[in-house]
């Protein structure tokens, strides 16, 4: 059986060891995901039109 009292100091001595990013790190982080986020959404836009426009012009040729 485990002791929650060990779990704990074994939890926290691992919590320690970590490396927390700093405010200029998440600053940059999120802006980096915020824009890759725009940029594959206008991807997708893109190729969202160019699909819809191929199958209007196939359906207008045999509808």
């Amino acid at each position: 059986m485990v002791n929650p009292f060990k779990f704990f100091q074994e939890v926290r001595a691992e919590v320690s060891k970590v490396v927390w990013p700093t405010r200029r790190e998440v600053m940059l982080t999120s802006a980096m995901v915020f824009m890759l986020s725009i940029v594959t959404a206008i991807f997708f836009f893109f190729v969202d039109f160019l699909i819809r426009q191929g199958l209007q012009g196939v359906l207008s040729v045999f509808g």
